[in-house]
């Protein structure tokens, strides 16, 4: 089958060779002239046959509106448009609007497996009408992991339902990700426990907690015993905003998904002005004593205030070592990621070419 990738980023491009692989013809465009095969979109459009198959893989948003709505005056009845990236699931419904006037199929498909899914295949989850997601089997099966296609492939339902499941997958991620990380933490703060990675390492066959996510922290803590110069700071996706938004809105109880949201934000943060006030009443109601951001308030005696694996809050706003970044490792060394790594509508990064046009290539990947 011959199809156009738009988007040629870790997910897009690993996803142009794994079809190619399989052996389908895959036409690639990005701004980045390094990756494209062709110069254009229409170039691009111009190198398919009909029925016209498009995968876009770009940043949710602009960018993914600026090309879906040029794909919708170059392409002809009978064509499909699948959306890849990490748009949210009221978009899809814009975006179909757009091109079910003119005949052509929109498809909506959360991808997930990171840069890991080249050679282990994706997950996904696909959201539009049967005849479309029929159209584009021979593709999603080629994506997916070998084996049962309801082990790797899910029509979750009409448009917008795809990227909704992905949506609802990333939130689970977050509290996944928050729980082992609390785990993580209280074994590095007892000082009978010797093998923190060890234990991890240990769970990851036959125990109940083991997963892929564990699989990667013992990865990761192979990588950097210690977790040394890991800076706590966290960025989000969006998609962990959206499923909490999704839940008020439904009425669903999800403490667990808030709570490892707003623990990110918290990450973000030297000094929070909330914990400031909390401090404030203390000393207001209980006469407890307020730290200031000069001196040393008094503690209860023998009161650990903080673990010893911890690093102390710095009061004048500095931490050790902020001034030494560290380079992104590259994708074959990177982590699994499925957002779009931007919580705004502006227009995502260029693969290195610093533009932000019309059709921004890059779609990012996780939480």
């Amino acid at each position: 089958m011959k199809i156009g990738m738009i988007g040629l980023g870790k997910m897009g491009g690993n996803m142009r060779e794994r079809l190619r692989a399989a052996g389908h013809e895959v036409v690639g465009f990005d701004l980045d002239e390094s990756l494209r095969d062709v110069s254009s979109l229409e170039e691009l459009v111009g190198a398919l046959e009909a029925p016209r198959v498009v995968w876009v893989m770009v940043p949710h948003g602009k960018p993914t509106r600026a090309t879906v709505e040029q794909l919708g005056d170059l392409l002809e009845e009978g064509d499909l448009v699948i959306e890849g990236g990490n748009s949210k699931f009221t978009e899809d419904v814009e975006l179909d609007a757009i091109l079910s006037p003119r005949g052509i199929g929109y498809v909506d498909c959360g991808v997930s497996g990171g840069i890991w899914g080249r050679e282990n295949g994706y997950g996904l989850m696909c959201g539009g009408r049967a005849e479309h997601v029929e159209l584009a089997m021979p593709i999603f099966d080629a994506l997916r992991p070998e084996g049962p296609r309801e082990e790797g492939f899910v029509h979750a339902g009409e448009v917008g339902a795809g990227h909704y499941a992905k949506m609802v997958h990333n939130g689970i991620e977050y509290g996944l990700m928050h729980a082992y990380a609390e785990g993580y933490e209280l074994l590095t703060a007892k000082d009978i426990v010797t093998d923190v990675k060890g234990c991890f390492q240990a769970w990851s066959r036959g125990t109940v907690v083991r997963s892929w996510l564990l699989d990667l922290l013992v990865k990761a803590l192979d990588e950097r015993p210690g977790l040394e110069n890991v800076s706590g700071y966290t960025s989000d996706s969006g998609e962990g905003r959206w499923t909490v938004e999704e839940a008020i809105e439904m009425a669903v109880p999800m403490p667990v998904i808030s709570a490892a949201l707003f623990s990110r934000f918290a990450s973000r943060q030297e000094n929070s002005p909330a914990m400031q006030a909390v401090a404030a009443l203390r000393g207001q109601f209980g006469g407890h004593a307020v730290k200031l951001l000069d001196d040393a308030a008094s503690k209860d005696e023998g009161q650990v205030e903080v673990h010893p694996g911890a690093e102390p809050k710095h009061d004048d706003g500095e931490r050790p070592g902020a001034d030494e970044t560290e380079a992104a490792p590259d994708a074959d060394d990177a982590g699994p990621s499925s957002g779009s790594g931007s919580t705004g509508g502006q227009a995502g990064p260029t693969s290195g070419s610093g533009e932000t046009g019309e059709h921004a290539e890059r779609s990012g990947t996780d939480a």
